[in-house]
């Protein structure tokens, strides 16, 4: 089991937007005396982390390093459905959901920490 932790700069409010914007339940939570958190938050089955970011454990967030290293996928029956609302909470397009050559619909967005998501599903073998 792989469960990615992600950097973010307002951790709570990051916890509340993946809540927001994919339906994600919170199963798990410390936070600082300062505010900072870390989270484990769990979206139709599968589990990623969101901690705020701390330079001097080298952990820096996609808006501290200019960019990201990663992209997340995420598989849901409906990418179109769970798309919109991300977009409806605050995230970014990137490219729209659409059926692929390669047998995916698929579209990408970028949420408000700098982490990009590409949302979709396997099609159907034709």
């Amino acid at each position: 089991m792989i469960e990615p932790m992600l950097s973010v700069r307002r951790g709570a409010q990051a916890v509340e937007f993946y809540k927001s914007a994919f339906g994600a339940t919170e199963e798990f939570r410390v936070e600082a005396p300062d505010g900072a958190v870390v989270s484990k938050l769990v979206v139709d089955g599968a589990a990623f982390w969101v901690a705020d970011e701390s330079p001097e454990h080298a952990n820096f967030s996609p808006e501290t390093l200019g960019g990201s290293t990663v992209r997340i996928v995420l598989v849901t029956g409906n990418p179109d459905a769970l798309f919109a609302r991300a977009v409806a909470a605050g995230a970014r397009q990137v490219w729209p959901v659409a059926d692929q050559e390669y047998g995916w619909r698929v579209g990408r967005l970028a949420d408000p920490y700098g982490h990009h998501w590409e949302i979709g599903k396997p099609l159907e073998p034709s």
